[in-house]
Formats: structure tokens, sequence, C-alpha cells
């Protein structure tokens, strides 16, 4: 346990540094401009500028999960395939799936990357604001005098460390927690169910994939409101926020920038040709193929041959070609014998015609 214990340390450490931070600048920058340091009010708008300062730093990871969840959904036929193919095989099935994941460039875990990393940030909140400043003890940037402030905080006549079950009788606490312990679940749920109805093609609503998916849309939300009765009304602020951000952040990507082959892509491909018939463009065709219906409609594309002779010409359009004349093979050849004047004979001289 001992080993256990310095190994966490190790990794908490430079995570409370760095989050304590964050959240002693926001809170100067908010009593320099001549709010009240030790309000509550001061401390929540202190948690949601730390908020949103990690999740700007995560947005690079965002565009990569973005891009690994569309490579998912894109070879969800080709996995399919694979399971028909080598389903009495799991050894099997799982190198090739593998093979296809390495060869696609796609990482099963990246849709999970921002949430992971998340995790160890707010675990690091977490215990600076309940295990430490809601004591009145300083750790890393939080010294005595604000974990102080903190201590004696509230909002609406609700303390910051209060959590719901530590509610010290109060109704208040109670009603203002399981409101944003509800907003923190509802987030959750909408965010995730948003990008399955809209953002994933039929043919990935089907597999491994989308039973992952399924998981993480009904098992999230379950272990947020059954966690966060334990978390402190501060530490709820942080978590709905962040979810928040999730939420438009995600329905921001897929309303401007829908995977291939969804709901969202031909919602886009709507939009976009109202906007061109409002300013009097053609239509406008967007990056995104269109469903096979459309596809089907739709004629296919004039081509224009290539310096064609006059005989490829008339063999395309399907009508025979005259025969070339051939003057040289006319002259040989001989007439019918019906149009052939008959040869008059020479006369041959007489001796008595000489003669005369």
């Amino acid at each position: 346990m001992g080993f256990l214990g310095d190994l966490g340390a190790f990794i908490m450490t430079p995570l409370y540094y760095v989050i304590s931070a964050v959240l002693v600048a926001w809170h100067w920058a908010l009593d320099e401009i001549g709010l009240n340091g030790d309000s509550g009010l001061v401390w929540v708008l202190s948690i949601i500028g730390l908020t949103l300062t990690v999740r700007a730093a995560l947005i690079p990871l965002f565009v990569k999960q973005i891009k690994s969840s569309r490579n998912m959904q894109l070879i969800q036929p080709k996995v399919k395939e694979l399971q028909k193919k080598y389903g009495h095989d799991r050894e099997r099935l799982a190198q090739e799936t593998m093979k296809l994941y390495k060869e696609s460039g796609t990482n099963p875990f990246a849709s999970c990357l921002p949430l992971i990393i998340q995790m160890p940030i707010f675990l690091a909140l977490f215990r600076l604001l309940d295990k430490h400043a809601a004591r009145g003890d300083g750790k890393a940037f939080i010294t005595k005098d604000l974990a102080e402030s903190f201590q004696s905080a509230d909002l609406f006549s609700v303390p910051l460390k209060a959590t719901f079950l530590r509610n010290d009788g109060s109704t208040a606490v109670m009603i203002v927690a399981a409101i944003l312990v509800l907003a923190m679940t509802a987030t959750t749920f909408t965010t995730q169910r948003q990008l399955m109805s809209k953002n994933m093609p039929p043919d990935a609503l089907s597999g491994p994939y989308a039973q992952q998916q399924k998981l993480l849309l009904y098992v999230l939300p379950v272990v947020f409101a059954v966690g966060g009765i334990a978390f402190p009304v501060a530490v709820l602020f942080y978590w709905t926020t962040s979810n928040l951000w999730t939420m438009g952040q995600q329905f921001y990507v897929i309303r401007n920038n829908p995977a291939p082959g969804t709901a969202a892509a031909k919602a886009k491909a709507d939009r976009d040709r109202a906007k061109a018939a409002r300013h009097g463009h053609g239509v406008v065709e967007t990056v995104d193929p269109v469903t096979e219906a459309e596809a089907e409609v739709r004629p296919a594309a004039r081509q224009q041959p290539k310096k064609q002779s006059r005989e490829q010409r008339r063999k395309a359009a399907g009508a025979p070609a005259p025969k070339a004349p051939q003057p040289k093979l006319k002259a040989q050849q001989p007439k019918p014998k019906a149009q052939q004047k008959p040869r008059q004979p020479k006369p041959k001289s007489s001796p008595e015609g000489e003669q005369q």
C-alpha cells in the first residue's frame, strides 16, 4: 500500500500545482477587477474559468477524438466482413481487426482519450477542494488564507464545500446539489445521444463500436449520478460546466463538419442548398457523399471525347459508317454482260475489194 501511495503522490503532485495555479490565477483576476474574493460567486467563477482553460487545452485531443470516431465509422463495413469471415476463430478475428485498425490509422481508444485525460484533473481538483481547501489547509498554490476563504464561501446560502450527503440538515444544499447532479447527468447523456443519433452512419450502429457507444450512453450517466451525490457543490460546478462545453463543442462539429453518410451530413447538404437558393447561386455540392437514393436520381456527368475521328464519333452514335469510295477498284471491275455493248466484228478485206 505504501508503494501505491507513493506512486499516486508522484502522479498527482504535478497536477495539484497546475490546477491550483490556474484556479488561483482566475481568483486573483476576478479580485483585481473589484469583486469580493471571499464571496462564493468569485470562487464559482474561478472554477468555471479553470474549466474553460482545461477544456481549451484539450481541443487538440478532441480533434483526434473526432478523426478516430470517423475512421471507426467508415471501417465498420470491413469489420463486419471480418466478423463473417473469422467469426469462428476469435484469435484470428482479433488479429485481423487490429491489422485493419493499423492500416486505417484508427485508434479504438482515442474516442475515450479526452475523458481519460480529464479524470486525473477532476480527481486533483476534488482532492484540492474537498480534502484541503474545505478543511482550511493549504496545498500547492492554494495558501492557508485562500483555503480559509473557500471554507467560508457560500452561494445563495449554500456552502461550496457541502455535498448532497454532507448537507448539515440544509434543504437548500440538497436542492442545489440535486439540480447540479441532474444537470451533469443530463448533459452527459445528451452529448452521447447526439453523437449516436446524428453523426453515426447506419452501418456503424451495430458491431463492437456501437456496443461501446451504447455502453457509454447508459453507463456514464449512472456513474456520474451515483458519484455526484458525494461531490462538493464546487466540484459539481466544474463537471457540469465541462459537460456543457462538450455538448456545445460537439454540436458545432456535427453541424458544420458532419461524418459522411449520416443524418447530420444530409441536413447540412439541405442547408447548403437552401442557402445557395437564397443567394441566387446554383446548387452547391458538399464534400460529403450523398445517399444512394439521391445518387440514383442524379444524372451522370457527361464526359467529352478526346479528339475522336469522324468514324469513331459515328460508331459512338450507333450509325453505320458509309463505305469509302474505291474508284480504282471500280475501274478494274468488268461491267455486267447486260450493260456491255456487243462487239462489232471487224470487216475483213477481200481480194475483190482490194481490186476495186
